[in-house]
């Protein structure tokens, strides 16, 4: 097939190179060790996030919202926020705030999945979120995955964004185990009885309208399981290590409030390791969560078991489909958790911000004017790989 050639239905051709470097050789075998322990695909479900393009960037998109989202709105209100912080801090003037403010104001109304604004195309896009699972469960971190070379717990270190700075590339050369899997994933479509027919016709209905399939970053996530299965408890995080991190604060910090062990207060100082290392007649349970933390803290530990209860590090995957315009948008069934909204104050065309709407209508406009201008300018979560929700590949 002609590399140009991206009509509906045509597949783009796959870029194999061949790794060099002695890490990614090592990542090769990890990947190919991974799928004789965990070669099934359990899925999770869709996410969303935003992504731009701009005329000079071609085929590629940047995505500008991490496709982390559990319901398309919750991107929705994410791109909200954005251009209404761009049109509040970066607008060079009354014209590219205006314009801001008039797809903000859309987006407010409207369950909008594309707009352009000054040039630039911002689309909500779908991601399939899955994981690798065999005889031992879902797939813990690889021995390759990225970990630092000194441990950080302290509370201070923000971890970096999933997807920062991410390019979406179509025609990027893989490596094999990515170019593998990629091919393994173009067929991917629901199957199932959880799924309603209209489900699955719209998930095979992809396949020819996003032929092809790009794969995100992988991402790391804690589950639990207290005896029903597999079940989320963090959301997505960049590295293995971060993920503990937020299990590690999870056990220290706010399950011992939940339980009425600490006080709660917003002191993210005193924790369980605080407490039972300052107070000797503190209760067991808390102990316990301190010893954990402990266990936690030696090593790259992946899997602890607390009061019957076994919390996992897991390996997360996303892929997202793609055609002859891009990445594919949300589907019909993709429904919201709420409606839209507005969810920032009333910013006027010269910056200024209006925290009491009713009073910047009555005093700047009028009702009557206010309203009519207004016009014109007209958050999923079953368990990973629970029963029935699988797909075909």
């Amino acid at each position: 097939m002609d590399p140009g050639d991206v009509r509906p239905g045509a597949l783009r051709p796959v870029v194999v190179r061949v790794p060099v470097e002695p890490v990614e050789a090592a990542m090769e075998a990890d990947a190919a060790d991974a799928v004789r322990s965990a070669g099934e695909v359990a899925v999770r479900g869709p996410l969303f996030g935003v992504v731009a393009q701009c005329p000079e960037d071609g085929l590629c998109w940047r995505v500008v919202v991490p496709v982390t989202a559990g319901f398309p709105q919750m991107s929705r209100d994410s791109l909200n926020s954005l251009l209404w912080f761009r049109a509040k801090d970066e607008a060079k003037d009354r014209v590219e705030r205006r314009a801001l403010l008039a797809a903000v104001a859309r987006l407010e109304t409207e369950p909008v999945n594309e707009l352009t604004v000054l040039g630039t195309r911002y689309r909500v896009v779908r991601a399939e979120e899955y994981a690798g699972s065999g005889v031992n469960g879902i797939e813990p971190p690889r021995p390759t995955d990225p970990e630092p070379l000194v441990p950080d717990w302290s509370l201070g270190p923000r971890e970096p964004l999933v997807d920062a700075d991410l390019v979406l590339d179509p025609d990027a050369p893989l490596t094999p185990a990515g170019a593998t899997e990629r091919l393994a994933l173009r067929n991917f479509v629901y199957a199932g009885s959880r799924f309603p027919d209209h489900v699955i016709q719209e998930s095979r209905r992809a396949l020819r309208t996003h032929p092809d399939v790009l794969l995100l970053p992988t991402t790391f996530a804690v589950v639990e399981r207290d005896g029903r299965g597999w079940e989320p408890v963090s959301r997505a995080h960049p590295t293995a290590h971060a993920a503990r991190r937020s299990l590690d604060f999870f056990l220290t910090w706010l399950e011992p409030r939940t339980q009425g062990l600490l006080p709660v207060v917003a002191d993210r100082k005193i924790d369980a390791r605080t407490e039972v290392a300052r107070n000797p007649d503190a209760p067991p349970e808390l102990a316990a969560y301190a010893e954990a933390s402990d266990r936690l803290r030696t090593g790259r530990c992946n899997e602890l078991e607390v009061f019957d209860t076994t919390y996992r590090i897991i390996r997360s995957r996303r892929m997202l489909r793609w055609g002859a315009d891009g990445p594919e948008g949300p589907r019909p069934s993709d429904t919201g958790d709420h409606a839209p909204e507005r969810i920032h104050p009333v910013l006027d065309e010269d910056g200024v911000v209006h925290h009491d709407e009713d009073e910047y209508a009555e005093d700047e406009f009028g009702e009557d004017e206010y309203a009519e201008d207004e016009h014109a300018e007209d958050e999923h979560a079953e368990g990973i790989g629970g029963k029935d929700e699988q797909g075909e590949g």
